[in-house]
């Protein structure tokens, strides 16, 4: 049987990486675990998981990116644990174990919503459900689309989250060179067309295992664990937008961005860009951070778009930052 290795502050070594996870991580966070239903926005139900800490000194609600679920999140919430900090996950609608269009049974690996304003009230359902009885103070670790959605919540929220972690957020995302007047346009003539729930064009439904050369992460191990769990279940098997999903992700960047918005953030933020990102823009992270009243950004050296899935020298130094930044003991720059 493989030892389980761990670095000082819970996050798996990459070598035998998938035997720690299966071995370690997944017991001792599964013995800490409570799943639940909740009724998101419209009553639609909304997968949640709540981790225990043993002496919680506070709880980081985790809220994952488009086309992922909290499982993901797995490593990262065992770091949680061992560092005194109980968890909240859940799986966003249409994603995972959440709720799922009816419409888009056909295609499991399709992702749609109708507005993007249903993900921002179905996390306002969290918070104040499963969320609610949990210690405080509440941190936030959100990545991709999930910064999207929080950042949108806290906008509209001030005196929740006391202290936030953008992973790459998506303020706006990056449409693989296709101009935004176009896009915007191509989304809106299939919209009325009674086309918005069909996949964009380009994208290919799921088929099995995928590219690590090509996807988000940096650090083979990390990817290929998270693959085998994709590829296990087709309720994970996420991996394209609609035309729908496309002209809201576009909407919420006007959202997010609109005058005053980003100014009624209270929470300290910490926005992490990663370097090699071709999955969101970079220039509206910056544009995003410099509105913020309490926040700032950095640039991740070396990290793709999944900075929680980089090698060990990228991900180790990332996340004891995090940690140091919800104990209040920050990097200053």
């Amino acid at each position: 049987m493989a030892v389980a290795r761990f670095n000082p502050d819970g996050l798996a070594l990459s070598e035998g990486y998938a035997q720690t996870m299966e071995q370690a991580v997944l017991p001792y966070i599964n013995a800490r675990r409570t799943d639940a239903a909740v009724a998101g926005d419209g009553g639609r139900p909304l997968f949640t998981s709540r981790f225990d800490a043993d002496a919680p000194r506070g709880t980081v609600l985790l809220v994952h990116g488009f086309t992922e679920s909290a499982d993901k999140f797995a490593e990262l919430i065992h770091s949680l644990l061992r560092n005194g900090y109980s968890a909240l996950a859940y799986d966003q609608r249409g994603h995972g174990r959440s709720w799922r269009d009816p419409a888009l049974e056909g295609d499991p690996s399709l992702t749609h919503v109708d507005d993007f304003d249903e993900y921002v009230r179905d996390l306002e359902k969290v918070v104040e459900g499963p969320l609610a009885p949990m210690p405080k103070p509440w941190f936030l670790f959100a990545h991709s689309m999930g910064g999207a959605v929080s950042s949108l919540y806290m906008e509209r929220h001030p005196g929740v989250i006391a202290r936030a972690a953008l992973c790459a957020p998506m303020i706006a995302p990056n449409l693989g060179g296709l101009p935004l007047p176009l896009a915007r346009v191509l989304c809106g003539a299939e919209g009325r067309l009674g086309r918005s729930k069909r996949r964009i064009f380009a994208s290919k439904p799921y088929a099995g295992p995928e590219d690590f050369a090509t996807s988000a992460a940096t650090d083979p191990q990390r990817f290929a664990w998270y693959d085998a769990v994709k590829a296990s279940n087709p309720i994970f098997s996420n991996n394209g937008p609609t035309y729908g999903w496309v002209r809201e992700a576009m909407r919420a960047t006007r959202m997010l961005l609109a005058p005053g918005a980003v100014e009624g953030i209270d929470a300290q933020v910490l926005l992490f860009t990663a370097e090699k990102d071709d999955a969101v823009m970079p220039g509206p992270q910056a544009d995003f951070a410099e509105r913020l009243k309490r926040g700032r950004r950095e640039v991740v050296k070396d990290a793709k778009h999944e900075i929680f899935r980089s090698t060990d020298a990228v991900l180790f130094p990332w996340w004891r930052e995090i940690l140091d930044f919800y104990e209040g003991r920050e990097r200053r720059v």
